[in-house]
């Protein structure tokens, strides 16, 4: 198939619009190596900035620890006492003490350090990171999707990195193994989505366990304060968090960097205080050689302590989820330069003061504040716990958004609390089953130990899955040799398949919330995925064959009234099978038909100019035309009111352009419904329509009828739902001779079509399994999908239709 490039004027702020045939084979590298370019988006989101923009990179960096680094520096709270209460009860002396301070400095050093700082951060997709940013980036790189929706044109997406074309052989059938197997492919994505759920079940026990420690200091102070009041005021204080959430993390966020600063530079100072103080010998054990002393002093007690240590390098994942925030430059820069360093000194500083303070252990960290600091410790370190909190909980919303953004979530409300920041989401349905089951598990759990086991379980079953992803990154995206990206899977799978078992063990003891936690939104997720799979293979399998479409005539056998139809549908090729419902059920349709696809590509981003993918179906007399809309799994899907005014927009330039470029001449009418065109809307219409009035009213598809009683329904609406008003726009044809006749009056039917209405078309449809089917597969569509269907947001809510102009015709799927 061809394949036409369109230059556009002179403009160096704005990327050239691409005109691409869409049915081609194999992806076409128009951008080099290079896959970064005008695109990137540094503008709005702030990232690849270089090192030398020293002053940028300082104030992204602040920015960072009031997002990032709230989980990782208030880990002190909690780490010795979750190492030595317990299995090590008994093996509480000064030399276990360096031992398990020579643990975490090597944990720390390992994991955050060397694998996030410096080789994760650099696996970023176009500046996104997170679980799904590495596998979208595999996604574009190899065939691993499961949804057969891919097509040639969105691999020329700018957002598409292309490394180098040649492939060593080992990865190359390596590749070719996963393509051609399905079980494969469905294995992988389980392992993505059971990620996922660990993220989300650490979103349920990070709050619990940050807020509990931190406020446990009050027993510490008022030894006779019960239990059940310092959970009170826990409890309190997670209801106000989750109560705030609707304001946005961007503004919190940047209001508590100052705390979390002023907490990182505090336990620095109490850890070099007590390490001059109380034993300054604790240096030496910053030798890897006090571990193997602790290993063999502890033996198998030492081994199942690993799931305390672990604790010690909890939100370091914060580190590359939250890079679309951020630059990886500032992250590293506040890691190295004060997160990173502070840790150690505090880490040093209570190991000292514990060595020589056997019974403090269960509450070493406020036991060593000297007195007349602990209530300004206390308080900061409740805050510092709440912006901890805060950071996961909005970690989750985002998960949760790219989820359903790759068909592997319900539909969901997703509320943007920021204009500026894309990524700052507020889920209110997430937010309160959090709220809910953060509660429970703060009020179900005796001590933070138990919770601390759920806590290191799910962080470390992220940062297993994390390393294995990243691996095939390094070997399909990076292209090194099997033998590097191996070395490095070996080696961390080594350190980290340490602490996973020591985890492990501990399930019976509270890691099993995580546990059931994560399996359960992982059933949830791959239960959608699974239904809107065969739902897709369904609507593909049975698309209505165009040589029928064509037999019908230009008038499709029935009456073509004035107006627009706008047929949903989630094909980005042919023409749905509901499409025959609507032609042999009612007696007429709209003189203009375009088909709407909206759907998710695996990039983090499609630029405006870049969304709207137009083609044509049928011959023109037809006038049927499809329209692919591209969001990437960031992008915001919200609705402006524009949106038809953009669609009739790019359609025109669509026409106009299909008249002068040779290479959209299609003698044979049998070859249409394949072409198609990348239509920039933000240029889109300047040459071909001129736009002669514009004005925010209620609706083209009522506003203009001649019926007094439809006008009158569309004001009551308006009245009712003022945020669905949309932008009225009146085109006109330019007065130039050199326009073709033909184009001249399609344009005009377009017009005429526009101004006439609108009109929203979908099915609703209801999917079953078949006769046939196991039982498994019965249970799983008839109740799992069924049920998230009728509960979950309807698609005409998430595609903002507005409900007057809406037409919904019932069908039923069975796969």
């Amino acid at each position: 198939m061809s394949r036409i490039d369109i230059q556009p004027e002179e403009d160096n702020n704005d990327l050239p619009p691409r005109v691409s045939a869409d049915e081609g084979h194999g992806p076409s590298h128009l951008h080099g190596q290079d896959g970064r370019n005008g695109n990137s988006r540094m503008g709005r989101n702030k990232r690849e900035l270089p090192w030398k923009c020293i002053p940028i990179s300082l104030v992204l960096a602040y920015q960072s620890f009031g997002v990032v680094y709230g989980d990782l520096s208030t880990s002190p709270l909690y780490v010795y006492r979750s190492i030595f209460v317990g299995m090590l009860q008994h093996h509480q002396n000064p030399e276990t003490i360096f031992g398990a301070f020579s643990l975490i400095f090597w944990t720390l050093t390992l994991i955050p350090l060397l694998k996030y700082v410096i080789i994760i951060l650099s696996a970023d997709d176009n500046g996104e990171g997170g679980t799904f940013a590495l596998y979208s980036l595999l996604c574009r790189h190899g065939k691993f999707s499961l949804l057969p929706n891919q097509q040639a044109a969105d691999e020329e997406l700018s957002a598409y990195k292309y490394g180098p074309s040649a492939q060593s052989s080992p990865s190359l059938v390596l590749k070719r193994s996963i393509e051609k197997r399905k079980h494969l492919r469905t294995a992988l994505l389980l392992v993505v989505l059971l990620g996922a759920g660990m993220v989300i079940g650490d979103g349920v026990v990070t709050p619990a366990m940050s807020v509990l420690s931190a406020v446990s200091g009050l027993q510490a102070a008022h030894k006779r304060l019960p239990e059940g009041g310092v959970r009170l005021i826990c409890c309190v204080i997670l209801v106000g968090l989750f109560a705030l959430q609707h304001s946005g993390t961007h503004k919190v966020g940047f209001l508590f960097a100052p705390v979390v600063v002023i907490w990182l530079v505090s336990i620095f100072a109490l850890g070099l205080y007590n390490t001059i103080r109380w034993n300054p010998k604790v240096v030496f054990a910053l030798s890897p050689h006090y571990i193997i002393k602790f290993f063999a002093q502890t033996g198998k007690d030492g081994w199942l302590s690993l799931g305390g240590v672990l604790l010690a390098i909890t939100g370091t994942e914060a580190m590359f989820a939250d890079l679309g925030h951020f630059s990886a430059n500032s992250i590293r820069m506040a890691f190295i330069v004060l997160v990173y360093p502070c840790l150690v000194v505090q880490y040093m500083g209570q190991a000292a003061f514990l060595s020589k303070n056997i019974s403090s252990i269960p509450n070493g960290f406020y036991d060593s504040i000297p007195e007349g600091l602990f209530w300004p410790f206390l308080v900061i370190a409740t805050l510092a716990a709440v912006v901890a909190s805060q950071a996961i909980i909005s970690a989750t919303f985002s998960i949760i958004k790219q989820c359903h953004a790759l068909g592997c979530f319900p539909r969901v409300k997703v509320v943007h609390t920021s204009k500026q920041i894309e990524g700052q989401i507020y889920i209110p349905e997430i937010n309160w089953i959090l709220m809910i089951l953060t509660l429970a598990v703060a009020i179900g759990f005796r001590d933070t130990t138990n919770i601390g086991n759920a806590y290191g379980l799910a962080v470390m079953s992220v940062m297993f899955i994390t390393t294995f992803l990243m691996a095939l990154v390094m070997i399909f995206v990076w292209q090194r040799s099997v033998v590097v990206a191996g070395a490095f899977l070996i080696f961390f799978w080594i350190i980290e398949g340490g602490f996973l078992l020591a985890a492990a063990t501990k399930v019976p003891q509270g890691g099993w919330v995580s546990l059931v936690l994560s399996l359960f939104f992982m059933f949830v997720m791959f239960v959608w995925h699974y239904g809107t799979r065969k739902k897709y293979n369904f609507d593909l399998h049975n698309k209505v064959p165009l040589k029928w479409i064509l037999g019908l005539g230009p008038s499709l056998g029935i009456v073509r009234v004035p107006g627009i139809g706008l047929i949903y549908s989630e094909l980005a090729t042919g023409v749905p099978a509901i499409f025959s419902h609507f032609v042999t059920n009612l007696p007429a349709f709209h003189n203009v038909l375009v088909f709407v696809c909206v759907k998710s590509v695996p990039v983090p981003y499609v630029a405006p100019e870049e969304r709207f993918l137009i083609g044509r179906i049928c011959p023109r007399p037809y006038r049927m035309y499809r329209c692919i809309v591209r969001y990437g799994y960031k992008d915001l899907q919200g609705d402006d009111g524009n949106f038809e005014n953009l669609l009739i927009q790019s359609i025109a330039e669509f026409i106009q352009m299909e008249a002068v470029e040779p290479q959209f001449a299609t003698p044979d009418s049998v070859s249409y419904d394949g072409r198609m065109a990348v239509i920039s809307s933000q240029n889109s219409g300047s040459s071909t329509l001129i736009v002669s009035n514009e004005e925010f009213d209620g609706g083209d598809s009522i506003q203009s009828s001649k019926s007094l009683t439809l006008q009158s329904l569309r004001s009551a609406y308006d009245e009712e739902n003022p945020q669905m008003r949309r932008r009225h726009v009146r085109f006109q044809l330019p007065e130039s001779p050199g326009i073709d006749p033909a184009v001249r009056e399609e344009l005009s039917d377009l017009i005429e079509a526009k101004e006439a209405g609108v009109a929203y078309i979908m099915g609703h449809s209801y999917v079953k399994a078949r006769r046939s089917s196991s039982f498994l597969k019965k249970l799983v569509v008839d109740f799992g999908y069924s049920f998230l269907r009728k509960n979950c947001r309807g698609p005409s809510v998430a595609l903002h239709i507005p409900h007057i102009s809406l037409i919904e015709v019932g069908m039923i799927y069975h796969v």
